[in-house]
């Protein structure tokens, strides 16, 4: 019987943007997210004559398909296994749209190997797996919040469980402004990045963050959260629009949502942003907020849609089925 092997995106609070060793995938720093129960990819593999790649039902080729088994090739070469792969996913993301699909989805593919070729692995050592396909993969092993330390090499960089299930009130609300493939992946735009001169100055800045972001989880301190992760977010598109040449993933309607967000704000309804590679904006409230929240975005912008999300399990298996 063939478990499917389900993998929830995460959003990173505490951003990574850049690579050390782009190989290994290890970051030039450290970072910390939270796992969405909305957003997931469902996977599972099967022995074939030759190898496929379905994605939602539709065979895929090219690129996007030639990553996979490249992937699949290295989990291969390190554990000893072989054998061509059918590769099965459902993915309830929008691909590259800045809602971190590739986290989902290589968790859940790393996840699926491992429940196809029975391996003994714990969750550290699934991370580091997840790792190899996608940095952010590494977070969304866990649930509720994980940290993923940067480390050095193959061995001390993965991600780790601060809270896998917070009690706390912290609710998000995706604002998808544009689903489609983003024009800069975030490989490249990571690249690009390096050459703006707070680049470095925001690297240095890291750890003081990533301690003051832990500390505010632990004291379920919501504005604490809210402020250090708009921060942060805003650190990381000031180095794009600073690097040289500078560019940057907004829309008009992603800088009307900030603008809302300030104008809320100054009006008593605590909420914050933050924004990953893409044009997409996630908003942090509390419950009583929700409501209010998503009415005065309609009311702006007609044309978005919103989903509400909330902390989201770790990698599941499932059993008798089947793919949508």
């Amino acid at each position: 019987m063939k478990k499917i092997a389900r993998a929830h995106t995460n959003i990173a609070l505490i951003k990574y943007w850049g690579k050390q060793n782009a190989a290994l995938r290890i970051p030039l720093m450290s970072s910390l997210s939270m796992t969405l129960d909305a957003f997931y990819t469902d996977t599972y593999l099967e022995p074939s004559q030759q190898e496929q790649f379905y994605l939602n039902g539709k065979l895929i080729e090219g690129p996007e398909a030639q990553r996979v088994f490249n992937y699949l090739h290295l989990l291969q070469r390190r554990y000893g296994k072989s054998g061509n792969l059918s590769v099965h996913s459902q993915n309830h993301v929008p691909t590259a749209a800045g809602l971190a699909s590739s986290s989902s989805a290589f968790a859940a593919l790393a996840a699926a190997f491992a429940e196809y070729y029975q391996l003994a692995v714990n969750e550290t050592e699934l991370s580091r797996m997840a790792r190899l396909g996608s940095g952010s993969a590494s977070r969304s092993v866990f649930g509720g919040f994980a940290v993923w330390q940067k480390g050095t090499d193959d061995q001390s960089s993965f991600a780790y469980s601060l809270d896998s299930n917070p009690d706390l009130d912290l609710q998000l609300l995706a604002v998808e402004i544009n689903t489609g493939a983003k024009k800069r992946s975030s490989t490249k735009g990571m690249q690009a990045a390096q050459t703006s001169p707070f680049f470095a100055p925001w690297i240095k800045r890291n750890s003081l963050e990533l301690s003051q972001m832990i500390n505010a989880i632990k004291n379920h301190d919501f504005t604490r959260i809210g402020q250090l992760a708009e921060l942060n977010a805003s650190e990381m598109h000031a180095v794009n629009l600073t690097a040289q040449p500078g560019f940057t993933y907004f829309e008009p309607t992603t800088i009307g949502v900030i603008q809302l967000v300030h104008e809320m704000r100054q009006n008593g309804i605590e909420v914050y942003y933050t924004i990953d590679a893409g044009p997409n904006v996630k908003l942090l409230c509390q419950l009583k907020n929700v409501k209010i929240v998503k009415e005065k975005l309609v009311s702006a912008f007609d044309h978005v849609k919103i989903i509400n999300a909330s902390f989201g399990p770790g990698i599941q298996y499932l059993d008798n089925y089947e793919l949508d």
